[in-house]
């Protein structure tokens, strides 16, 4: 196959489909990123030049492409305790505040997106067990989502590099983990603990199921989407949320800059977001 060369613009229109798609914008210092991982599709697809590869990904009746490539232009850099200080935070005063307010006995639901390779819900899990004492009084659902479907399933099975659980207590990963040559895999407890979902944040069809959660870890996804791709995911999240439930975001990311929908709470450990308790 001849070399294959993106034009500007070919990466126009491909920036401005795949934002339509999934609220992504690459900018154009991105563009090295992109033109190599569609020209990599391309040549698995067999595509003659970048307008017959572009048809087809926005006419083809499955989908799948459109997925697959998707995959490929997701980033998951994760690791094990990222930004731990939060999880403190979860244990030591947002659940404290959602318990005592709590009228019910139904779970606590918690939703995580991205997912990406599974450390961050797990963390979540691990933080509960080891860390917070109303983990033997209440039931908690955590749900966990990506748009990356490859990366699911690595999430489903659980299985790490020494890297990946550097930050992990010896205790914990002894409790937790199988050393299995090179890698850590996590319990089947851990496993079973968390539920992981395909979810497209910027398709409403994907995220209307999404309702009732007590509690968001959306951190360092919002870095990557322009002003009105955030706007319309906090505006996603606030119909997710139970009034009064919070959410977290990034050290990077403020929630006061994207929307006014959410109040500040500053915790000891971490300043994070609530829905009004008055919401509906």
């Amino acid at each position: 196959m001849k070399d294959i060369v993106i034009t500007e613009d070919d990466f126009q229109k491909f920036r401005e489909f795949f934002y339509r798609k999934t609220g992504i914008n690459f900018e154009s210092s991105k563009r090295y990123f992109v033109d190599k991982r569609l020209v990599e599709r391309m040549q698995a697809t067999r595509s003659a030049d970048f307008r017959s590869y572009f048809t087809m990904l926005r006419f083809q009746a499955s989908g799948e492409e459109v997925q697959l490539l998707t995959n490929l232009m997701t980033v998951n850099e994760t690791y094990f305790l990222r930004e731990e200080y939060q999880f403190h935070c979860l244990v030591n005063s947002i659940l404290p505040d959602i318990v005592q307010r709590k009228t019910d006995r139904g779970p606590i639901r918690i939703w995580c997106i991205p997912s990406s390779s599974g450390e961050e819900p797990y963390s979540i899990a691990l933080h509960l067990m080891e860390r917070w004492a109303g983990i033997a009084k209440w039931d908690v659902e955590i749900i966990s989502s990506d748009i990356d479907t490859g990366i699911l399933h690595k999430a489903r099975v659980g299985r790490y590099s020494q890297r990946s659980v550097q930050h992990l207590p010896i205790g914990w990963l002894s409790k937790y983990f199988k050393r299995i040559g090179d890698e850590f895999q996590i319990s089947d407890d851990m496993r079973q603990a968390v539920e992981f979902t395909r979810v497209n944040l910027a398709a409403p069809a994907d995220t209307r199921p999404y309702r009732n959660f007590d509690i968001i870890f959306c951190r360092n996804l919002l870095i990557y989407f322009d002003d009105a791709s955030r706007k319309s995911a906090a505006e996603t999240f606030y119909d997710a949320l139970k009034p009064g439930g919070f959410i977290c975001l990034g050290h990077s990311e403020s929630m006061s800059r994207i929307s006014s929908l959410y109040k500040v709470r500053k915790f000891p450990e971490a300043i994070v977001y609530q829905k009004s308790l008055e919401a509906r």
